[in-house]
C-alpha cells in the first residue's frame, strides 16, 4: 500500500449524521424506509423529505446501492445500501459485503462525491461480526482507491468503541509503518 491509497482513509468514532463530507452511506434496509440504529438516525437527522424520497427509489437489493439529497444533514448526499444479514445470507455474505462498499464507493464517484463516511454496513441488527466486516470494509476500500483518484477521503464513523477499537487495531496492520492521522475518539 502505498500513503496515497492508505492516507485517503481515516478511522473515527463519532455520529455519522454530524459529519461534514459529500455523502454518508447510510446502513439501509431493502424497503430504504428508515429502521433501526445508524438508518433510523440518519432518516431522523436528514427529515421528512428523505423517507419522501426514499419511497420514489422502490427500495434497494442487498449488496446494492442507491442515492439520495442528505436533506438536513451537512453531507450533500446520502448513498443507501443494504447489508447482508450474518447466518441468513450464508456463504455469499462477504461477497455481498464487499459489494456494498464498492457499489458505493462507484455511485460516490458518479455522483462527484470526493469525501465519503460509511458506517460499519451490517454490523448491528443484522449481526457481522466487526472482526470480520471490518477486514472486508477497509479491505475493499483500499482496493476501489487504488484505482481511483477522484474520492479524496473515506471516513469510517464508528459508533462504539468496540467497533473503533476493531478498526484501528486492523487500520494499524495495513498501514505497515507509515503514517497516517486518525482522529482521536470524541468524548
Amino acid at each position: 500500500m502505498t500513503i496515497d491509497t492508505v492516507g485517503r482513509i481515516q478511522i473515527r468514532m463519532g455520529d455519522i449524521t454530524q459529519v461534514d463530507v459529500d455523502a454518508i452511506v447510510n446502513a439501509a434496509n431493502p424497503s430504504l424506509l428508515g429502521g433501526e440504529g445508524v438508518d433510523g438516525m440518519i432518516h431522523w437527522a436528514a427529515g421528512e423529505e428523505l423517507l419522501e424520497e426514499c419511497r420514489s427509489l422502490g427500495g434497494c437489493p442487498t449488496g446494492e446501492a442507491r442515492i439520495t439529497r442528505g436533506y438536513k444533514l451537512p453531507a450533500r448526499h446520502v448513498i443507501h445500501t443494504v447489508g447482508p444479514v450474518y447466518g441468513i445470507d450464508g456463504e455469499n455474505s462477504p461477497q455481498l459485503l464487499s459489494s456494498c462498499y464498492k457499489n458505493s464507493l462507484e455511485l460516490a464517484v458518479e455522483n462527484g462525491v470526493a469525501t465519503i463516511a460509511f458506517p460499519a454496513i451490517s454490523c448491528g441488527i443484522y449481526g457481522y461480526p466487526v472482526e470480520k466486516a471490518c477486514r472486508i470494509a477497509i479491505d475493499t476500500t483500499l482496493e476501489f482507491l487504488k484505482n481511483d483518484e477522484s474520492i479524496t477521503r473515506v471516513i469510517f464513523v464508528l459508533y462504539s468503541c468496540r467497533h473503533y477499537d476493531v478498526y484501528m487495531d486492523y487500520f494499524d496492520t495495513i498501514k505497515g509503518g507509515i503514517p497516517v492521522d486518525a482522529e482521536a475518539p470524541d468524548t
